[in-house]
């Protein structure tokens, strides 16, 4: 088997100076790939373990550049912009390496350990001065055990501070294997309702109820998140429901926190050529108030 250091995985953004990932000044590696299919994913373009090609019109200023490159003509300039045919396209990123105005970007590129290292450590200094560090995000970064290992093994032997955000749903023997490397988990619930959460992300819960239960028994640091979907979780009985998981694991209160619905991850869709799927997804977030109400429960 090859050094930890010699694995290679799916990344689709190295993100610096995050300051919502986790304590302090962060990099944020968004690694590619997820098992659960949340209709409301913020990150859709990091579901597939293949690389996914975004297509920005509006940001288009007609060079004709990427049509010069496409090798399978699933590109052609109307009104001066470029559009795309999906059914064309294989997502080979072109047309992404032809646009300098980033109308086109390929999400989704084989890194090694050692390439994403080298671009972590340029702001340790920063992580020590902030308390910050190194989160692994997503998608799902246990579904990529061994190039997570080797970025966590890298990250604690030169004391960098490591956060892995997850659903959890994963074996639990990967969960044990990274656990040792990882300071603390951001851990993502998305409703303790087990049919709703099947209709909801196609996938059953007991994984990972099962993972934040051991997690918590074997003394790992383990903060429980929920993104507060309206119509789907975000009611006074979800949130008992979450609290109620906490006093199970013997968490504290500042161990929990809800997340206010986020659209921004509704544009990239459109981008991904999936307006069907946008379509489909009717969602308001709440209002200030519902909201601020929601987490006084918490503080109850």
């Amino acid at each position: 088997m090859n050094e930890n250091h010699q694995f290679t995985g799916k990344v689709f953004d190295i993100q610096r100076y995050s300051t919502h990932d986790g304590p302090g000044i962060r990099t944020t590696v968004f690694m590619k790939g997820c098992p659960l299919r949340c209709f409301w994913c913020q990150n859709p373009e990091s579901q597939s373990m293949a690389p996914s090609l975004l297509h920005n019109a509006e940001d288009c200023i007609g060079c004709g550049r990427c049509l010069d490159v496409c090798l399978h003509n699933a590109i052609t300039l109307h009104d001066g912009k470029a559009g795309i045919d999906r059914i064309k396209c294989t997502s080979c990123g072109d047309c992404a390496y032809a646009c300098h105005v980033d109308a086109f970007m390929l999400k989704g590129q084989d890194k090694t350990v050692d390439e994403v290292i080298s671009a972590i450590i340029k702001d340790r200094t920063i992580y020590l001065n902030s308390g910050g560090g190194v989160t692994l995000s997503g998608g799902e970064p246990l579904l990529q055990r061994e190039f997570a290992l080797g970025l966590l093994k890298a990250c604690k032997s030169r004391n960098i501070h490591t956060v892995v955000q997850t659903c959890g749903y994963a074996d639990q023997p990967v969960v044990e294997a990274i656990s040792p490397y990882v300071d603390l988990f951001l851990y993502d619930i998305k409703t303790l309702d087990n049919e709703r959460h099947i209709s909801g992300t196609g996938v059953d819960n007991s994984k990972i109820i099962g993972n934040a239960a051991w997690l918590a028994r074997s003394g790992n640091m383990i903060k429980l998140r929920m993104a507060l979907i309206p119509g789907f979780n975000d009611s006074e009985q979800d949130v008992k429901a979450l609290l109620s998981l906490a006093n199970e694991l013997s968490l504290r209160p500042e161990d929990l926190s809800l997340l206010k619905y986020n659209p921004l991850g509704e544009v990239k869709y459109t981008r991904l050529g999936r307006e069907t799927e946008l379509e489909q997804l009717d969602i308001r977030a709440q209002s200030d108030e519902y909201f601020n109400y929601l987490s006084s429960l918490l503080r109850k």
